[in-house]
């Protein structure tokens, strides 16, 4: 078996020009549903066949247009593989280009679903980790050295979610932040893969989906009008102050690259308290965390000298020629 073992779902509005992430997974055969509200039924399925995309299956959510963000889509893709039976899911955005393996400080792109099946057994050795995923590929620098996962930060994009996790989707931004913070806030843990890579485009770079609804819509200068293909500066100083007024203990709004971010301490959910300062000993225990928390518990049936040394998984590295 080659493919994940839990359902795919991709959450996407208003890009059938593009379908990035659905043409990536339908090159890899990995079996998706794509998200979709009503009025987009007939742009997407006709994308499906101008990209001969036979892996999908879309499914009509019974909302459009309500300007909450992608969570109320998300919380639907949630629902359906409950229905399924399902004990978790996978839930990406739609404008994932590629996804990768790392390896050897290279970034290798994959051509079937073996790494999604491959993170999910690795989850599954835990009883504590609800949320994980893969980094993004522009955070891996090929000249540098990796672990192969960290745990207790954020995961972006592309998520793989216990379906009994007792945390939904909400707020109208950085839902992904939010949903994390609340699990590590729980004592529970999060894991970022390194090993495995996404290809995401960054924020407000592609029109559709919330960049045309209210990222940009929102933002101060140049409302509604497009600069050297890039939107306004503005555009998500709004989107950094809510998770701020949702989580004021370890969030605050930054200056960054030109545009307004977020910025959270994850080390208060990383580190011993011997390791943290006053303060952040303080955020630990006014959350009732002890250092018995955020610390990743193996299932009582794992035997980890019962795992092979190395599981490749049936992959393998091929060169291919130059065109």
């Amino acid at each position: 078996m080659t493919n994940p073992k839990n359902p795919v779902y991709i959450v996407s509005k208003g890009r059938s020009d593009t379908m990035q992430t659905s043409r990536s997974l339908n090159r890899m055969r990995v079996p998706h549903y794509i998200i979709i509200e009503p009025q987009d039924f007939n742009p997407y399925t006709q994308a499906l066949e101008t990209f001969g995309i036979d892996t999908a299956t879309l499914v009509v959510a019974p909302f459009s247009n309500h300007g909450d963000g992608p969570g109320r889509a998300r919380n639907y893709a949630w629902d359906h593989a409950i229905a399924l039976g399902a004990e978790k899911h996978w839930v990406m955005d739609d404008n994932i280009s590629d996804f990768y393996r790392l390896n050897r400080n290279q970034r290798i792109r994959v051509e079937s679903g073996i790494i999604f099946k491959t993170a999910e057994d690795f989850v599954d050795r835990f009883e504590n980790v609800p949320i994980s995923g893969f980094q993004y590929r522009f955070f891996i620098a090929p000249n540098q050295s990796y672990p192969p996962f960290v745990d207790n930060t954020r995961i972006y994009s592309c998520l793989l979610i216990s379906n009994d996790c007792k945390h939904r989707w909400r707020g109208r931004y950085n839902e992904d932040t939010d949903i994390c913070l609340r699990v590590l806030k729980d004592g529970d843990c999060t894991i970022q893969f390194n090993a495995f890579l996404q290809g995401k485009a960054a924020t407000q770079t592609l029109k559709g989906g919330n960049t045309a609804e209210f990222y940009h819509v929102e933002g101060d200068l140049d409302r509604e009008k497009w600069r050297d293909g890039q939107l306004n500066a503005t555009g998500t100083v709004n989107k950094s102050q809510m998770l701020v007024d949702m989580h004021p203990d370890v969030a605050r709004v930054v200056w960054r690259y030109g545009r307004w971010h977020h910025y959270v301490d994850y080390t208060v959910f990383q580190k011993r308290e011997r390791d943290l300062n006053p303060e952040q000993i303080k955020i630990r225990r006014d959350l009732g965390l002890t250092d018995a928390d955020n610390r990743l518990r193996l299932k009582q049936n794992i035997r980890l000298e019962s795992f092979p040394k190395i599981d490749e998984y049936g992959m393998r590295l091929i060169k291919l020629p130059k065109k």
